[in-house]
C-alpha cells in the first residue's frame, strides 16, 4: 500500500470527532441549565403564603428551647424567630420561605393546620409557674425582649401585609390545648404601635350597661366567638372548649381575669369585637396605606 493513499479520510474523522465533542458539549450544557424560564412578566394577581403571625413562648429557658426547636426529637418542633431573654438576641432558625412546625393541630377563621401559612415567633419565657404558696403565677416579660419582638412583628408585617386580625397568640388557634403567650403578654401595646386592632373604648363601655342588666346565654357567647375567629363549641352549654375559648378571649383583651367565666365586660368586649367598625387601630397599618375595617 502506498504511502497516504488513504490520507485525504483522516481530515473527515478529525472534523467528526470535533463535531461530535461540539455536540456533547452543548447537550451537557442544557442538561445543566435546565429549563429556561422568562420573568418578562408578573401578574400582579398575588399575595404572600405567610397570612399568619402566631406568637408563643417557650415554657423553659434558652438553652433547653434552643434544642427542642432544633434537633431531631420524638415529637419535632421547630419556629421561624427565637427571641433569647438574656442577653436579648433574635434567631432565625428557619427561613420564612420554608415551614416551621410551630403550631400544630390549629384553626383561625376558617383555617386550620396554620403550619403551612404561618410565620411562628418564639418568645424564651418559662410561662406559668406554681410557687411554694402553691398558687401558679405567669413569668412577666424582659422590657427588651419585648421591644424587639415587636420590632420583628413590624418588619415581618410589612414584608408579608399580613392583616392585623390574623396576628394570634397560639392559645387563640388552640384554646386549652395551649395558653401561650399568656396574660402577661402586650397585646394592647401591639395595638398602639398599630398592629393589632382594639375594640372601641367608647362602644364598649355604651354596650355594658345593657348586659349587667342581662347576660346572654351560652349559644351566644358561642356564636361571637366563632365569629371573631375561634373554633369553638356550638353545644349551647358551658362546655370545656367553649370556656377555653372565652380564656383566650379574655387573656388577649381582658388579662386581669381570665377565668373562662361570662360577665358584662366580656359580653361587651365581645360584641364590640365582632360588630362591623368595631375594632379600631391606632396608626395606620404597619408597612402600607390600606385602611382597617372589621371585615376583610
Amino acid at each position: 500500500m502506498e504511502p497516504g493513499l488513504f490520507s485525504p479520510i483522516r481530515p473527515l474523522r478529525r472534523c467528526a470527532s470535533s463535531c461530535f465533542g461540539v455536540a456533547l458539549v452543548l447537550l451537557l450544557s442544557a442538561c445543566a441549565s435546565g429549563v429556561r424560564i422568562d420573568t418578562s412578566y408578573t401578574s400582579e394577581n398575588q399575595d404572600s403564603r405567610a397570612l399568619f403571625l402566631v406568637l408563643h413562648y417557650t415554657v423553659g429557658n434558652f438553652e433547653s428551647a434552643l434544642q427542642t426547636l432544633t434537633k431531631p426529637s420524638n415529637r419535632p418542633v421547630s419556629s421561624h424567630y427565637l427571641v433569647r431573654d438574656e442577653p436579648v438576641i433574635t434567631y432565625r432558625l428557619v427561613d420564612e420561605s420554608r415551614r416551621a412546625w410551630h403550631a400544630g393541630p390549629s384553626y383561625w377563621k376558617g383555617f386550620s393546620n396554620l403550619n403551612a401559612s404561618s410565620i411562628g415567633i418564639e418568645i424564651v419565657n418559662t410561662g406559668p409557674v406554681t410557687g411554694a404558696d402553691g398558687v401558679t403565677r405567669y413569668s412577666p416579660f424582659r422590657p427588651e425582649q419585648l421591644d424587639q419582638v415587636i420590632a420583628l412583628c413590624k418588619e415581618i408585617v410589612a414584608r408579608h401585609q399580613i392583616k392585623p386580625d390574623r396576628i394570634i397568640g397560639h392559645s387563640d388557634i388552640a384554646p386549652g390545648r395551649k395558653q401561650d403567650p399568656g396574660p402577661l403578654f402586650p397585646w394592647k401595646r401591639l395595638a398602639d404601635e398599630g398592629l393589632i386592632a382594639w375594640p372601641d373604648a367608647a362602644l364598649v363601655a355604651a354596650k355594658r350597661p345593657l348586659y349587667e342588666f342581662q347576660l346572654p346565654d351560652a349559644k351566644w357567647f358561642q356564636d361571637k366567638l366563632a365569629d371573631f375567629g375561634y373554633n369553638t363549641s356550638r353545644s349551647g352549654e358551658w362546655d370545656a372548649l367553649t370556656q377555653d375559648s372565652l380564656i383566650s378571649f379574655q387573656m388577649r383583651y381582658r388579662p386581669e381575669k381570665y377565668d373562662g367565666r361570662p360577665d358584662a365586660e366580656i359580653a361587651a368586649l365581645l360584641d364590640v369585637a365582632t360588630t362591623e367598625h368595631g375594632m379600631v387601630l391606632s396608626k395606620p397599618l404597619v408597612g402600607t396605606s390600606q385602611p382597617y375595617t372589621a371585615r376583610w
